[in-house]
């Protein structure tokens, strides 16, 4: 199976201000299939999402070697954005919805940065709401929809420009157990109908469980679950 995301030898640290380094991330190696999807458990501080914005290009490792579809991750600022943009799709815990347009603008709008025409955009952004549920709500703004709503927004967002790899920092961490367990289901669908491999990092082992696998972030390396 071919390889989406790999992380060979990943290594990270800060000096926040004092002479000795601070060591973050101490050897990472992690691979996903595509169509994969990954719990990664953590502690807090053990470097999560460190190692998120490594692998999603908005960081750099101080040694080792980011691939995507099977390809060194290079180049400057220019094409490592580039690169994010179309092959890596983010979640976060907070929405981050641009509160002044609608829930289908907000899918539209990372489309029509990548070049889509605005008919496609548009219609890809109500095929992804209508997956979710979301159909009869895609012209709301974020400030009516529900927390559960906007974070399935949020969603279709990240996968709006068809991602080879899903990162997401604790995406159902901020809503309550029944909405959390329905946002999961909406994300997974999402997830399996596109066949990309999914990074998700969160403390709730019991939507972890329910992954492909698991993997756990410990002293700043990858250690079996």
């Amino acid at each position: 199976m071919n390889k989406a995301l790999q992380l060979s030898g990943i290594t990270k640290g800060y000096n926040l201000g004092k002479p000795t380094e601070v060591r973050v991330l101490n050897g990472v190696d992690l691979e996903l299939a595509e169509g994969e999807v990954v719990a990664m458990v953590a502690p807090s501080g053990a470097g999560k999402s460190t190692l998120l914005h490594i692998a999603g290009l908005l960081d750099t490792p101080d040694t080792g070697e980011v691939k995507i579809g099977g390809k060194p991750v290079g180049g400057g600022d220019r094409a490592r954005t580039r690169l994010r943009r179309q092959d890596v799709g983010f979640v976060y815990q907070f929405h981050h919805l641009l509160q002044e347009f609608t829930g289908l603008e907000n899918v539209v709008l990372p489309q029509l940065a990548n070049g889509v025409s605005r008919a496609e955009a548009e219609k890809h952004a109500q095929e992804l709401l209508d997956r979710v549920g979301l159909k009869d709500r895609a012209s709301h703004r974020p400030g009516e929809l529900s927390g559960g709503e906007q974070q399935r927004v949020a969603f279709c967002r990240a996968l709006a420009n068809k991602p080879r790899v899903l990162l997401a920092d604790e995406p159902t961490g901020n809503l309550d157990p029944n909405t959390s367990d329905t946002v999961f289901a909406a994300l997974m669908e999402l997830v399996r109908a596109s066949g990309m491999a999914a990074l998700i990092a969160t403390h709730n082992l019991e939507l972890a469980a329910r992954m492909d696998r698991m993997v756990r972030l410990e002293a700043g390396e990858i250690v079996p679950a």
